[in-house]
Parts: C-alpha cells; sequence; structure tokens
C-alpha cells in the first residue's frame, strides 16, 4: 500500500509523543498529485526576506501549497500576500506552476501579533521561519515542539541565550527525524561546493590563515511615527538594535565567518578585536556600531581576519580567503592558486553557477516530498551564530572574550515580553540617542 502526506504527518506525530521511529521514512512519498498529499507550508515573517523565501520554496518541482502566514505587523503580511499574488515567474526554466496558484490563504489563515506563529504553524507540514532573528530561538522551538519540517534563515539567534535555544531544539528535532536547513545559503552554491571539497581533500595544504569581509554601504531607515510604542519603533527599525538584529556582523558577516568554520571544520576559541560608529550616528541608528574588525582564533593557532562595515564612499569587498601551505583559495572569483600565485583551478562561474537560494530549498523540499530525513543544519547555524556574536561581544568590549566563557554565560538581551507596550531593555534618553558600547568600558565578565 502506498503512504501518502496524510501517513507522513500522522506518523511525525507519534514520533513527536515518542511512541514510533523513522524506519518508515525511506518509503514515504509525498509527491503523489492527489491533494492528501500536498505539502502544506506556514510562512512565518513576512517581510522581504520571507517574501523571498516563500517563493523559492513555492518555485521548487514539489507539490506545495501555502496555507498559513504570521507576522506581528498586518501591513507586512498584507504586502507579502499582494506580491505573491501578483507575482510572475522570472526564471522560464523553472517551468514551475506559477506562484499565485500555489498559495491557498483565506483570511482567516492571515495571523497578526506576537502569538501569530503558533496558530499558523498548526496548518502545516512545513515551516519557513524568516522574521527578524530576535524571534528565531521561539519560533523554532515552537516548530520543534510542534513536530514540523524546518527551514530557517540565519542568524539563528541573536545571543548566547538564545544560541543555547536552538542547540537545545536541534537535539530534539534529531530525535524526531525533522529536516532543518538554515539559510546560510554559501553551503548549497555550486561554486563554494567544490572549492571546499578541493580544500577538504587538501590541495591547498593545512590551512594556516583566513581572512574574510562583508563591507558595504549600509541599510535602511525607517523614521519614527507618530504614536509608535518603543517595541513597534524597534521592530519597525529592527537592524539597529542588538536584541532583534545581532548587529550586522551577526546579521550579514555571518555568512563569511560560517565559510571559514566550514572549511576548519569547527569554530574559534577566543575572539578579540575592535569597532565603532564612524559616520553612522545618531537617533536613527539605534545602537550598532558601523564597523567591527575581529581575530578569531582557532584551537590549532590558526587566526581568521575578519572585517564588517557599513560606511558609504568606501570600498566593498564581500569574500572570503584561505591560506594553505600549499596554497590559497579565493571564494568569490572561485580560484585555487598555488603557494607562488599560479591557478591550480578555476571554477567556470559562467557556466556552472547556480542560484543558491533556489537550490537549498530545491534540495531540502524534494527530500520532504520523498518522505526522507537528510537535513540537519541547525547545530551549524547556531554555532557560526555564536562565532559572529563572540565578535561582537569582542568589538563591543575590546576584550579578549573565550567561547566557552560566552557561550555559557547565560547572557540575555531580548525584552522580558513580548507585547507592544514592554519595557524594553534599551530606551532612547531624552535627546533620543540610545546607549552605545564604548570599547574598554563595555563590560561581559
Amino acid at each position: 500500500m502506498k503512504n501518502t502526506r496524510r501517513d507522513f504527518v500522522k506518523k511525525t506525530g507519534l514520533i513527536t509523543s515518542g511512541l514510533a521511529m523513522a524506519p518508515w521514512l525511506s518509503n514515504v512519498s509525498f509527491s503523489q498529485s492527489n491533494v492528501n498529499d500536498t505539502i502544506k507550508v506556514a510562512l512565518i515573517g513576512c517581510g522581504g526576506r520571507g517574501t523571498g523565501a516563500i517563493v523559492q520554496a513555492l518555485s521548487t518541482k514539489e507539490n506545495i501549497q501555502l496555507v498559513a502566514m504570521a507576522d506581528v505587523f498586518k501591513d507586512r503580511l498584507d504586502g507579502c500576500y499582494k506580491s505573491l499574488m501578483t507575482s510572475r515567474e522570472k526564471d522560464k526554466s523553472l517551468k514551475a506552476t506559477p506562484v499565485s496558484q500555489k498559495v491557498n490563504v483565506p483570511e482567516d489563515h492571515k495571523f497578526v501579533g506576537f502569538d501569530a506563529y503558533k496558530k499558523a504553524m498548526e496548518l502545516a507540514d512545513v515551516v519557513i521561519l524568516s522574521t527578524p532573528p530576535g524571534f528565531r530561538p521561539y519560533h523554532f522551538e515552537e516548530a520543534v515542539k510542534q513536530g514540523k519540517q524546518i527551514f530557517m534563515e540565519k542568524p539563528v539567534a541573536t545571543d548566547p541565550a538564545g544560541v543555547q535555544r536552538v542547540l537545545a531544539a536541534a537535539k530534539i528535532a534529531k530525535e524526531k527525524k525533522l529536516n532543518v536547513v538554515v539559510g546560510l545559503q554559501r553551503h548549497y552554491q555550486n561554486s563554494y561546493r567544490e572549492l571546499m571539497k578541493r580544500v577538504q581533500d587538501g590541495q591547498i595544504g593545512d590551512i594556516v590563515s583566513a581572512s574574510c569581509w562583508w563591507n558595504n554601504d549600509g541599510v535602511w531607515v525607517k523614521p519614527r511615527t507618530a504614536g509608535q510604542t518603543e517595541m513597534e519603533y524597534q521592530l519597525r527599525n529592527w537592524y539597529y538594535f542588538n536584541w532583534i538584529c545581532g548587529d550586522h556582523i551577526t546579521e550579514q558577516h555571518i555568512h563569511n565567518i560560517d565559510v571559514i568554520n566550514w572549511a576548519k571544520n569547527g569554530y574559534p576559541v577566543s575572539a578579540r578585536g575592535t569597532g565603532g560608529r564612524e559616520v553612522r550616528k545618531g537617533k536613527n541608528y539605534g545602537e550598532i556600531f558601523d564597523h567591527h574588525i575581529v581575530e578569531f582564533e582557532y584551537a590549532d593557532g590558526t587566526i581568521l581576519n575578519s572585517q564588517c562595515r557599513h560606511i558609504p564612499g568606501t570600498w566593498t569587498k564581500v569574500d572570503e580567503l584561505l591560506i594553505g601551505t600549499k596554497g590559497k583559495v579565493e571564494f568569490d572569483s572561485a580560484k585555487l592558486s598555488d603557494s607562488k600565485g599560479n591557478l591550480k583551478y578555476g571554477f567556470d562561474k559562467a557556466k556552472l553557477e547556480n542560484n543558491p537560494y533556489q537550490t537549498e530549498h530545491d534540495e531540502l523540499w524534494a527530500e520532504v516530498a520523498a518522505g526522507n530525513y537528510k537535513f540537519a543544519d541547525a547545530e551549524n547555524g547556531a554555532y557560526s551564530t555564536m562565532t559572529s556574536i563572540l565578535g561582537r561581544m569582542a568589538t563591543y568590549s575590546g576584550q579578549v572574550i573565550e567561547w566557552d566563557k560566552a557561550i555559557n554565560s547565560g547572557l540575555s538581551i531580548a525584552p522580558k515580553s513580548f507585547t507592544w507596550d514592554a519595557d524594553m531593555p534599551l530606551k532612547p534618553d531624552e535627546n533620543g540617542l540610545y546607549p552605545v558600547a564604548v570599547p574598554g568600558k563595555t563590560k561581559y565578565f
């Protein structure tokens, strides 16, 4: 007898309750044409990245349907829904059903508020977690509790306490055989995969140093409007507050840092660095820095020189570099050279490169449709997130921050409650300015 999506959901529920194990997974198929075999997905977080992620999910060849949406802001949810219903496939090679035909979200499946995510998840088989990262630990916990397959964007937390929550939930997700993909998309990019394979095969020898960069102009600002509570203002300007964003070293630069962790097959033991606010000053920019320069040290003594910057008018660079005893790898140009600079391998990006944002969804949804358990990205996502937080703690304090002490510190920077009138941990002074870390004065331990 052929297994259906309903069988899959029932058996996932049994796993959740501890009454069944996973041998059935290899025999389950989501790919039937029957409506009962449609994979139902809920989108949690309907901003720009959430909209992009659900379009990519619905652009796969699998039988997927968006059935629920959740956001704290109704206007963002409505904007995302309108975009989906009026979208047109840009890549004709996908030969996929138009996105709008895979959307079935009636008004009573559109949930708004801080607890909206729980209601949306209950209606789905798979959830996409794409809110700002401060909410990720709570949403991931709930998705695992409900026994859902999961795609979640990076970073997965903004403080050590959040990282620990994700790690604890990741352990349960493994026990329940729940697929978890984290949006560190370089792991799904052809050039990175090929170059990393060669690095791990020893073609540049032992890695002796590394560098990575995310230097560009910066992002948007949304001015305060009349009647906003402090919670609403910070959520509308989430990029500038650490409890919800983590600073750009965590929100963006995690991609580059993660590549070095991938190459090293490990995580740093300490970090030291400096940073500050040179041009991004004033009440519109919350508390975050506009530049970070960090030296991460690994257990074998290897140093990663990391820098990220948001300063308009300066040189830009988003890249990673590995130096080994036999040569080097430059990831953006996709080149591997020997120790004398001679090109030994070049990946043909014009012919062979893929869209990694699409590939991570293609691969996840194919495995979910087949009823397979393959992806367990949450732990690496948590540890690379912690690496970026370690860097932020080092630049904010100007001190050497040790991994073990930081990750086990229990440090939480989140509000005590999630309500519109919550007593926020960071507030502006009478001039509208927020407290900002000062290296040499800010202390963690």
